[in-house]
């Protein structure tokens, strides 16, 4: 097994010689700009590291990489347009740099390049069209996760069960998804790159509780986006279920207050609503959680046919994953 550092290149180098250089350049100018703008490329790189598991000649994953990648930058075009996100890792996003129309073309373009990649794949037809099942149904519960995810912010309740299941089909099927088509590329029986799948699943849902507690209590000059703009949301994170779970009846007097409330001082609320947190125990509720599905991921892989040295590599990973402060 490579570095992750060595992943990274490979993954860039072969982004880099993958750019869009086509007409209209309003078309694909804004692609190569949310392409360009970095992130850690966990998901393509992921893809690598399962393919690795099993075979050696890394060059037969990078069409897939590439794919996964692509696909992934689309939905946060998307999910930036209906967040009317200002900022992405810290650069403009697409439709505040180039507009609204922009933004909404090029992320469908996106979508069409990505199943392209991944039909580039170099493997058997029954192993392309298991390839395309698991791409497709990790695709479309992504747009489902984000609906739910939408539906929330005008409600007044969602459920604990409720938004475990947004933030799985949101976030950790694409995780999950990456390493089981790495794994199927590298010539892994179906079994054992379903477990991977299920490994990636529990670590995307331990990365997204992260990435919620990182949203309100992040450093802003390290996290590349609007700390708090969760809150600022309306957003029904675990945090806010936790909190309303937990607190007492003032704290929950607050923060339904604070939930309800039109304000144009977000400073306050955003600093308030981080209060309640903390007081009620929710921070540490779901950092526990967060262990929890940890310990699952670790449990799944150990019943796999892996290598101790290989699982190992494969936990280390994911524990500095979730030291991420961006």
């Amino acid at each position: 097994m490579l570095t992750l550092s060595d992943y990274q290149a490979i993954f860039q180098k072969y982004l880099e010689l993958h750019t869009f250089k086509k007409q209209p350049a309003s078309l694909y100018v804004p692609i190569n700009h949310i392409m360009s703008i970095g992130g850690k490329r966990m998901r393509p790189i992921l893809v690598l590291m399962a393919y690795n598991l099993y075979a050696d000649d890394i060059v037969k994953a990078l069409p897939a990489s590439l794919a996964i990648e692509i696909f992934h930058n689309f939905t946060l075009v998307h999910d930036d347009i209906m967040d009317a996100a200002p900022l992405r890792r810290g650069f403009p996003t697409v439709h505040h740099k180039f507009g609204l129309s922009a933004g909404i073309l090029s992320g469908d373009a996106m979508v069409i390049y990505a199943y392209q990649y991944l039909l580039q794949t170099d493997i058997s037809q029954s192993r392309t069209q298991r390839l395309m099942h698991i791409f497709n149904k990790a695709a479309i519960e992504v747009c489902e996760g984000q609906q739910l995810d939408m539906d929330f912010e005008s409600r007044s309740e969602v459920s604990e069960q409720e938004y475990m299941r947004m933030i799985e089909f949101k976030t950790s099927v694409l995780v999950g998804a990456a390493l089981e088509i790495g794994a199927l590329i590298g010539g892994a029986k179906n079994a054992e790159a379903r477990a991977l799948y299920h490994f990636g699943c529990h670590v995307g849902i331990a990365f997204q509780m992260h990435d919620d507690i990182l949203d309100s209590f992040g450093d802003p000059k390290k996290f590349g986006k609007k700390v708090g703009g969760d809150i600022v949301q309306n957003k029904k994170t675990l945090l806010v279920i936790k909190a309303l779970e937990l607190g007492n009846d003032n704290e929950n007097a607050a923060l339904k207050n604070l939930l309800t409330t039109e304000t144009k001082d977000e400073a306050t609320k955003i600093n308030t609503t981080k209060s309640i947190f903390i007081s009620s125990g929710a921070k540490k509720a779901v950092e526990t959680l967060q262990e929890i599905h940890l310990e699952e991921a670790f449990a799944i892989l150990d019943k796999t046919t892996l290598s101790k040295q290989n699982r190992q590599y494969l936990k280390s990973w994911a524990l500095e994953l979730m030291q991420r402060e961006n």
